[in-house]
Parts: C-alpha cells; sequence; structure tokens
C-alpha cells in the first residue's frame, strides 16, 4: 500500500495484507509499531489485526519491553496517544520475551496471528 503527494512522490505505508480495516478506517501497523519503537519501555513491537465485534478489526500491539521495564497497557496506550490519532490507538497489549523472526531476522507475522487469534487477556 502507499500513497502519493501532489507531487507525485510515493510512501509506502505497508503491505496490503498487514493493513487492519477497523471501523471503516484504514490502519496500518508499520505506523503503530514505529511510534511504540519510540516508547522508552519498549525495546521492539509488532502489531497484527484480530477480530472485534464492534469494530471488525482491532489493532493488537505485542510488545518486547525494554530491559529492566514493564510497561503497563496504560502506560502504552498513554504513549501512543501522545503521538497517533485516536482511532489507531490499540486497546490491545501483550507483552513477550521476543518476536518471532526467520533466520535472515524478518518478522514472521503470520506466526503472531496464529498465536494471537483473538482479543489479547489484558
Amino acid at each position: 500500500m502507499c500513497t502519493w503527494d501532489r507531487e507525485w512522490f510515493i510512501t509506502i505505508c505497508d503491505r496490503k495484507k498487514d493493513m487492519i480495516i477497523s471501523g471503516g478506517e484504514n490502519i496500518y501497523p508499520a505506523e503503530l509499531e514505529n511510534v511504540l519503537a519510540g516508547c522508552p519501555q519498549v525495546r521492539e513491537a509488532a502489531v497484527i489485526g484480530v477480530p472485534s465485534a464492534k469494530w471488525g478489526e482491532t489493532p493488537l500491539a505485542i510488545v518486547v519491553p525494554a530491559p529492566g521495564e514493564t510497561p503497563t497497557p496504560d502506560s502504552l496506550r498513554a504513549w501512543c496517544r501522545e503521538h497517533l490519532a485516536g482511532y489507531k490507538v490499540p486497546q490491545l497489549y501483550e507483552l513477550v520475551d521476543a518476536l518471532p523472526r526467520n533466520p535472515s531476522g524478518k518478522l514472521l507475522k503470520q506466526e503472531l496471528r496464529e498465536r494471537f487469534p483473538g482479543p489479547a487477556p489484558f
């Protein structure tokens, strides 16, 4: 997925299969991941869409905490609210020790979708 400006410069947003449609709004996981990565409590993060009875899909943020940190859903939500539009702020969070990657280091989002098929418990 991409956008282009008035001067026809193209900006790549994300892969179409990763795009989350929540309440009719398009949410690009890469944007949310970049915001979460900027949080001092976060070492790395991945965002996937999970089913939502109300919105169709909702973002689930899967977070690897920074060393010595224990982020809470409320602290992560507050960080995201400062940097994202309200409809993009994930309401669901999972803390994990590491994100799954292939031998070349690419994030395996399909593995995350299989591991977290629905709303997170906290």
